[in-house]
């Protein structure tokens, strides 16, 4: 049983790492994508905004369908998808061609999204202890592998096509075969025989109102991300004076810091509790919009920015475990899927709302005093840090149960 563990745990960390890498090499590459197929200023934004709100859709449908199938069947077929699809985005030539490979995408990315996040929490129930940080840890460190291979494509001047294809060679099979050890929980749709998630107590209505905190958090936390992601170079190079070249530098600082943070949250995690853990995270993401807003120059903004990611990388990835972990307890075996499915959502909010919300403060009043709106945001947190609260006999404060508990099966005989 720890093999099967061990192999669940190794193969969706792995799965984490090649999402992060295809999502870096799709949104760093946006320019590029934009040129080859002559995307105005004007239509762009809606080709953006349509990828995250497709998402939504996948990680809604997605909590349909674990009703009746298992999470890793979803994983299993929607990683390809998403990897085709960001193939097709670099070799097509027409705009009717990038519309469909953005959509399917998006739809690929939610149901993806959630699915591994089902399978994290679940194999986390089956430890017994806090591992879900190391998941996302994985996903960042694919984050900074994707970002690295689209700067070696954009160096060299390499088509799209082929900066994705050696990627999607050499990844897909990789992924397929390792989807083979990914474990399910004992709740999953087709390990209870294929009865819905509603025979086992359901998510939904107002018995879901424990969800709406987190929901928040989630969105928080995103706002957050996406504000780092889409006004740290400008910021730097128009605000603080900075260089074209340094300007380039904070995001990839926060990404390093982010998988530092993650790395070792999970130690912190059964040290010191969730709460502790996602309380500290609030106050130090909180601290680095404050230094980032009042920063003299482009090294304090860069102290500003390595504050952020090792704030707000906790935040995410306990929100998943929060939601998980209560929906089980309130409602039993299979509603941790709905709830993940339902928070994932808020992941795609947050990404929406965060960069035209920063952009709209600071064009009428500063970009300076924009950075203090997601100050105050992620602070929202410290209110409802108690919904993080774990029950004595599962992991944080030094609590462990056994390796065995929880455990589903092996998804090799789907």
């Amino acid at each position: 049983m720890t093999d099967v563990l061990r192999r669940g745990r190794a193969s969706l960390a792995f799965a984490f790492l090649v999402q992060g890498v295809a999502f870096a090499l799709l949104v760093t590459r946006i320019p590029a994508i934009q040129d080859r197929y002559g995307v105005s200023d004007s239509l762009l934004p809606v080709f953006l905004a349509a990828v995250p709100i497709l998402a939504g859709a996948g990680s809604v449908a997605t909590g349909r369908v674990v009703r009746r199938a298992a999470p890793s069947r979803v994983l299993r077929w929607s990683q390809p998808l998403v990897l085709v699809s960001l193939l097709v985005v670099g070799a097509g030539e027409q705009m009717a061609v990038l519309a469909a490979a953005l959509a399917v995408f998006g739809l690929a990315v939610g149901a993806l999204d959630a699915s591994m996040n089902m399978l994290g929490v679940s194999l986390q129930r089956a430890y017994g202890r806090s591992i879900m940080l190391g998941f996302h840890a994985a996903y960042s460190l694919g984050g900074i592998v994707g970002a690295s291979l689209a700067w070696a494509g954009a160096h060299w001047q390499l088509a799209l096509w082929v900066s994705y294809l050696p990627v999607v060679l050499v990844l897909m099979p990789a992924a397929l075969a390792g989807s083979r050890w990914y474990v399910d929980a004992e709740g999953s749709g087709e390990a209870r025989g294929g009865k819905g998630v509603e025979d086992a107590g359901g998510v939904g209505g107002a018995g879901s109102r424990w969800l709406l905190p987190l929901c928040l958090v989630m969105t928080v936390a995103y706002i957050g991300d996406s504000t780092v992601s889409n006004w740290s170079a400008k910021y730097l190079q128009d605000v603080l004076g900075s260089s074209e070249q340094l300007a380039t530098v904070p995001y990839n600082v926060y990404m390093v810091t982010t998988l530092l943070g993650r790395v070792i949250g999970d130690f912190g995690v059964r040290r010191f509790g969730a709460v502790a853990v996602v309380r500290s995270g609030a106050l130090v993401a909180a601290s680095g919009f404050a230094v980032v807003a009042g920063a003299p120059g482009a090294w304090v903004g860069m102290l500003g920015f390595t504050l952020l990611g090792l704030g707000l990388c906790v935040l995410v990835p306990q929100t998943f475990a929060a939601a998980g972990r209560r929906a089980h307890e309130l409602h039993g075996p299979g509603a941790s899927d709905a709830a993940i499915a339902r928070l994932n959502v808020f992941n795609y909010v947050g990404f929406l709302i965060g960069s035209p919300l920063v952009g709209a403060v600071g064009d009428v009043w500063s970009y300076r005093g924009a950075m203090l709106v997601p100050m105050v945001l992620v602070l929202v947190t410290l209110v409802h840090a108690r919904s993080f609260v774990a029950q004595p006999d599962r992991y944080g404060g030094g609590h462990e149960r056994p390796h065995t508990a929880d455990v589903g099966r092996g998804s090799n005989g789907l």
